[in-house]
């Protein structure tokens, strides 16, 4: 006889786990559909003209925001955690890339994603080299983008506008997020932010797509009128 020493979940019979399965299935189909409102509330927020100029440094070279849409609608952009005078990236964003899954669906919903950090653009193609990765990564390195965008929170240089971030409990230094933009022609909209665990389970196209304006773009959404939809599996 076997006396089992280890931690473990209860014992029960057939009957008496699916009973309690059964259980939880129900809070689990309120939570999924509790998301789904808050996603219907997300595509209606309001989005803000990106008024400021920002360059990168890119593997062909100097970059602006607008080229990294790459004429697509929507841009989401990783801020993965990279202070310039470190060789190497954060160990927690290094575990979200290497999360990442599939993410073709997002070009083929007129979305696309990038990376960008602070260090320089030789650290980076270092790093992603030694990562063996292929996500497009760029440098916002001596640029006010990280700050503008709450992922850079030193006393070097303010924010320019209210940083909800840092009053809801950001602390000094660099720090992680996902930002989203929407294009209209040559404008820039900032439309939605997220850092922290706010970003942690944000790692497959659905779920990205969802911190879009556009959502997944499928008619069961709650979406408003105008926005682009198409049937779930059409």
């Amino acid at each position: 006889m076997t006396t089992q020493t280890m931690a473990h979940p209860p014992i029960a019979t057939s009957a008496e786990w699916l009973e309690v399965r059964k259980a939880l299935l129900e809070q689990e189909k309120a939570l999924t559909k509790q998301q789904d409102r808050i996603s219907a509330a997300r595509r209606r927020l309001p989005m803000v003209k990106v008024e400021k100029e920002y360059t990168f440094d890119g593997p062909a070279g100097e970059v602006s925001l607008l080229d990294l849409f790459e004429g697509r609608r929507q841009l989401i952009v990783y801020h993965f955690m990279f202070d310039p005078a470190w060789d190497k990236g954060c160990d927690g964003c290094t575990g979200y890339v290497d999360a990442l899954g599939d993410l073709s669906m997002l070009q083929a919903r007129n979305t696309n994603f990038v990376l960008i950090s602070r260090a320089p653009l030789a650290k980076l193609a270092a790093y992603k080299a030694l990562k063996g990765w292929d996500r497009p990564w760029y440098s916002s390195f001596g640029s006010d983008f990280n700050y503008d965008f709450h992922v850079t929170l030193d006393e070097e240089i303010a924010p320019a506008e209210y940083n909800y971030r840092s009053q809801s409990g950001g602390e000094k230094g660099e720090g992680h997020g996902l930002s989203v933009f929407f294009r209209l022609d040559d404008d820039i909209f900032h439309t939605y932010s997220a850092y922290a665990r706010g970003t942690e389970n944000l790692t497959d196209s659905y779920r990205l797509l969802d911190i879009t304006p556009y959502g997944r773009q499928e008619d069961w959404e709650d979406s408003p009128a105008g926005w682009p939809q198409k049937p779930t599996y059409g």
